[in-house]
């Protein structure tokens, strides 16, 4: 059993396709290059800790040799096919592609903005987790008050939620780190690290870039690129004096 607290710092390696939720067209090169100067951007982080990078099978066809040499050291997971695009098909083909880019198993599954399929559907594909629940009600996204805020089995299948605070709920995810005072954001990760003795964030590389450009929501593109990176960085250094870092997979595996 693990005993020392853990973070699960997570990154949803994907193409930039944000801008179509918003409906501004966006080509697909475009896509690529921001996401992949996000993911160059964060290297100095992914150097430094131990991550689990859920990745699109899009994106790692685009570029496999930065993410074969990505899974000599972090965990390679799945974030579906495509982004934008699902059908049940893509949750066995992106393992199968991403297995075969990087040459090892591919234990873990997220799905782009917390997507909801059938559990069977994800076993059927040879998962062995899936990290796609976000603990707690977002307006117009999902309301999820009802699920465990921590890792538990549904239908014999582990399910890994990105952490909430204990008693508000209040969701740690990338808008929250974004938009928060940083003392606030650290104060409730840690009680939330203290409680439940490991805390699971997820952010996309695409953030630490300059995205000031598109016309998207304040709260989205505030504090983007170099100044977010340095914020993360901070918030590295201060978790590293309570915990260690860890892959979601390692972790579970030192806790079963």
């Amino acid at each position: 059993m693990q005993s020392k607290p853990v973070i699960l710092l997570t990154f949803d390696v994907e193409e930039f396709d944000l801008p179509l939720e918003y409906n501004i067209q966006m080509p697909m090169d475009e896509q690529f290059e921001i996401g992949k100067r996000g993911l160059d951007a964060i290297l100095p982080i992914l150097n430094d800790v131990n991550t689990t990078l859920f990745t699109t099978a899009h994106f790692a066809i685009q570029y496999p040799d930065e993410i074969r040499r990505l899974s000599e050291r972090h965990e390679i997971a799945s974030h579906s096919f495509y982004h934008s695009l699902f059908e049940k098909k893509d949750l066995l083909d992106s393992r199968l592609e991403l297995e075969k880019i990087t040459r090892k198993a591919v234990s873990g599954l997220r799905m782009p903005r917390m997507k909801q399929v059938d559990i069977e559907w994800i076993k059927e594909a040879g998962y062995k987790y899936d990290s796609s629940i976000n603990p707690t009600w977002l307006p117009g996204r999902y309301n999820n008050l009802n699920l465990p805020r921590t890792t538990f089995t549904q239908n014999h299948l582990l399910r890994v939620p990105t952490s909430v605070s204990p008693h508000l709920r209040i969701p740690l995810f990338w808008l929250a780190f974004k938009n928060m005072p940083y003392a606030l954001f650290r104060s409730l990760a840690l009680q939330t690290l203290k409680k439940d003795g490991y805390l699971s964030l997820y952010f996309h590389p695409w953030e630490f870039t300059d995205i000031s450009q598109y016309k998207l929501p304040f709260y989205v593109k505030r504090q983007s690129g170099q100044p977010l990176l340095d914020k993360l960085k901070r918030l590295i250094v201060d978790l590293k004096q309570h915990a260690s870092f860890s892959d979601i997979n390692s972790y579970l595996v030192a806790n079963q």
